[in-house]
């Protein structure tokens, strides 16, 4: 018979009570509290959940700061995940809680000696920090294993490898049994060039501990680098029958397959392994890592599997943002990010994300906002840095983006991202030095990638040094033979040398390998176009799309070959509406379009054009600038000084959008002050730039400054015939007058006939003329 309804909630609420009363006795004791978050913290790192355990470590750091064993073990989860920054903060603080934690002043000590100066030595004040532990340990832990790893590390810091061996000659004594040490003894043999001596040590390893997958890996790895490629086969297949669980053996054979160009072995492996360890996160998302090399359609439709199936896994969602940011399916990618933002508003990575999904649609503002709050919580996270720097540079403000790229190699040099960044700037400045130093640091971090030989390939060529810049083309082919770029540089090389045939050859390499190769069809294009073969390239164009029809850059080259090399107008228009239609982003089309509008007597076309991609796109700058720029010649002042307003508030800093602003104050009569602040910067942000160095030559004209007006026009003129254009009357006619106003008729005279002959039609030279005459 059922109970009365208020029975049931007398009972109900009665139970209830029970059990607060039982759960907080239990549930709000810290102690209590603080050892479940240790004990998920282990379960988690026991599993290889590095990043969970993570989490759970810092969880019993909040309820109790002063726990040191909370803290090493948060140390030693960083130290998994590569976060040597973090790693080494939470270690300082375990020896500062608990001075007698052995284990943490060997882990610093070890930690301290793997940095870096640029040049590659250890810094000396590192060094002494080091031997600070070191002396702790020889006090109170002398003759341990770990001790005299700990000593035998500092020394081959500095390149003392004979007391290092030493130190492990101790250490095997100490623990013959000990893998780690032969392992360790058998890495100095090879730096002191005893191979024979160190593959036997490499095989102790194995022995003492058959299970140690390190000492099985190294072995393997040893094969692997004297390139006796069956012998490293064999034994990576060990391994994996060592540990069938393990992802990292695996992992390993991959890489070797990879190195004897067995893609499709390696493929149909990782498929297998997919299978094998269906419930191991790492081990599933190796196959959708391997095609993320290479063909990212693959990796992505993979990456989309794997989030079906593992709707879950944060670290599946993530891969899957970064693909869907790299296939330009922005919307997807911010659903996702925000799913993981809304379970965790302090994620990093789904801020970093964040940011950059807000630079790509050009708010570079808003991507300030989000990078800054990844760094607050984050200071040290290197891709927040590079992604900050890139927000900054999108403002025009390369001094802040150079520090942001600067501070996230110094966390990371490997990330290549950053320093490619930094190389991109130095080649602007035409610091060829610094772009060959940056090229250096990325073979030094990644020896194996082409990065670093494609950059330092860039500044030879620069250089003229083609012979050089051609052997580092050849080794970045040798590191990646299924990438384009290496054949897109050595066309590059083959192009600048007149050599159409070779270049030819290499562009269409490129394209064999890279259907989609936006680099390599404008090489191709423009080596037809050297050669005055327009329909050539026009051809090429066409046939490329064939292949690869959702191109957007594709459509754009068609688009800009039709309006420069055939002044086919509307064929040009019809390929850049094409080209806009298949990427709303693609700014350099939009643009184009505007340009044949203009040439087609549609100005008015143009501005609308641009008006409204103004409003699609609220935060692109150049749509603004585009817009001022047809108003000026419109000679509607007020709407172009509001365009060009607009476009600062985006970016205060932009040169461009300062020095138009700055001439149309000036046109108007306007602040000169103001005008000449803006100039400045202009001047600043465009130093190549003879408009800029016009219009603050004109600002101080108007000032009454005359003599800096004469340097600056001066160096505008300079800088328009080291650019090779036409000779220009207004900057004559500007530099005739600031002659004039100094008392230099002869030079004045000079300069306003030179005006005249270059635009017979300039009533204001005239006029000059005829007052210096009269």
């Amino acid at each position: 018979m059922s109970r009365p309804v208020a029975v049931r909630l007398l009972l109900s609420c009665s139970m209830i009570a029970v059990c607060a009363l039982w759960s907080t006795g239990c549930s709000r004791d810290p102690n209590v509290r603080k050892q479940k978050y240790l004990d998920s913290g282990e379960k988690y790192f026991a599993q290889g959940n590095y990043r969970e355990a993570a989490i759970q470590y810092a969880n019993a750091i909040q309820i109790d700061s002063r726990l040191a064993q909370a803290h090493y073990d948060l140390g030693q989860a960083y130290l998994k995940l590569g976060d040597t920054n973090r790693a080494y903060q939470e270690l300082s603080r375990t020896v500062e809680l608990a001075p007698d934690n052995y284990r943490a002043h060997t882990d610093l000590a070890n930690l301290l000696v793997t940095v870096r100066n640029p040049d590659g030595t250890p810094p000396a004040d590192t060094l002494k920090q080091a031997k600070a532990h070191l002396d702790i340990l020889r006090e109170t832990q002398p003759n341990t294993p770990e001790t005299h790893e700990a000593w035998a590390n500092y020394d081959a810091a500095q390149n003392q490898i004979a007391p290092a061996m030493q130190e492990m000659q101790q250490a095997i004594s100490a623990d013959p049994n000990r893998s780690e040490s032969y392992l360790l003894l058998a890495i100095f043999q090879l730096r002191s060039n005893l191979p024979d001596q160190a593959e036997d040590n490499f095989k102790k390893a194995t022995e003492v501990d058959p299970k140690a997958m390190n000492a099985q890996l190294a072995l393997g790895g040893f094969y692997q680098s004297r390139n006796r490629l069956p012998e490293a086969e064999r034994q990576l297949k060990h391994a994996v029958d060592v540990d069938p669980k393990s992802p990292a053996p695996r992992a390993a054979f991959v890489r070797l397959l990879m190195q004897e160009n067995k893609r499709s072995e390696a493929e149909a492996f990782l498929q297998q392994t997919k299978k094998a360890l269906s419930d191991n996160p790492e081990a599933y998302r190796m196959l959708g890592d391997f095609y993320a090399t290479s063909d990212i359609d693959k990796a992505t439709a993979e990456y989309a599997s794997l989030y079906r199936d593992h709707p879950k896994d944060q670290q599946v969602k993530k891969n899957y943002i970064q693909l869907l940011l790299l296939k330009n399916r922005f919307d997807e990618a911010t659903k996702l990010d925000d799913e993981i933002l809304k379970g965790n508003a302090k994620d990093i990575e789904a801020l970093v994300y964040k940011g950059e999904l807000q630079l790509r649609r050009n708010d570079a503002n808003g991507a300030l906002d989000s990078l800054q709050s990844a760094l607050r919580y984050d200071p040290e996270n290197a891709v927040a840095h590079y992604q900050l720097g890139l927000a900054y540079a999108q403002q025009h403000s390369e001094g802040r983006a150079e520090s942001e790229w600067r501070e996230a190699v110094r966390i990371r040099p490997d990330l290549t991202d950053a320093q490619r960044s930094l190389a991109g700037m130095e080649m602007r400045r035409g610091d060829l030095d610094g772009v060959l130093q940056t090229a250096q640091q990325i073979i030094k971090a990644q020896p194996y990638s082409a990065d670093g030989f494609i950059l330092k390939g860039i500044a030879e060529l620069a250089r003229q040094k083609y012979s050089d810049a051609q052997n580092d083309a050849e080794q970045a082919g040798i590191r990646a033979p299924q990438s384009a770029s290496p054949s897109v540089q050595l066309g590059n090389i083959q192009l600048v040398q007149k050599h159409y045939a070779e270049a030819e050859k290499f562009y269409q390499q490129a394209l064999d390998k890279d259907a989609s190769s936006t680099e390599g069809l404008s090489g191709l294009m423009n080596t037809y176009f050297a050669q005055k073969q327009p329909d050539k390239a026009i051809a090429a164009a066409n046939s490329q799309i064939a292949k690869a029809p959702t191109n957007s850059n594709f459509y754009d080259l068609l688009g800009t070959a039709l309006f420069n090399g055939k002044k086919d107008l509307p064929g040009a228009e019809a390929a850049l509406r094409k080209a806009i239609q298949l990427d709303k982003n693609n700014v350099d089309a939009v643009e184009k379009l505007g340009k044949v509008q203009v040439q087609e007597g549609s100005a008015d076309q143009a501005l609308a054009l641009y008006l409204q991609s103004a409003r699609d796109n609220p935060k692109e700058v150049t749509f603004y600038i585009l817009s001022g720029e047809l108003y000026e010649g419109k000679k509607d002042w007020d709407q172009a000084k509001n365009m060009y307003q607009q476009a600062l508030s985006i970016s205060p800093d932009h040169p461009l959008a300062s020095n138009n602003l700055a001439y149309v104050i000036l046109q108007q009569g306007g602040n000169v002050d103001v005008a000449m602040g803006m100039a400045q910067t202009a001047r600043r942000g465009m130093p190549d730039s003879p408009n800029a160095a016009d219009t603050l030559g004109w600002a101080y004209y108007q000032k009454g400054i005359y003599q800096s007006a004469i340097g600056q026009f001066q160096e505008a003129l300079r800088l328009n015939e080291k650019r090779g254009a036409p000779d220009d009357a207004d900057l004559h006619y500007h530099l005739g007058l600031a002659y004039q106003k100094t008392n230099q008729p002869g030079l004045a005279r000079q300069q306003l006939e030179k005006a005249l002959k270059l635009s017979p039609n300039n009533a204001d030279a005239r006029k000059a003329l005829s007052d210096l005459r009269g």
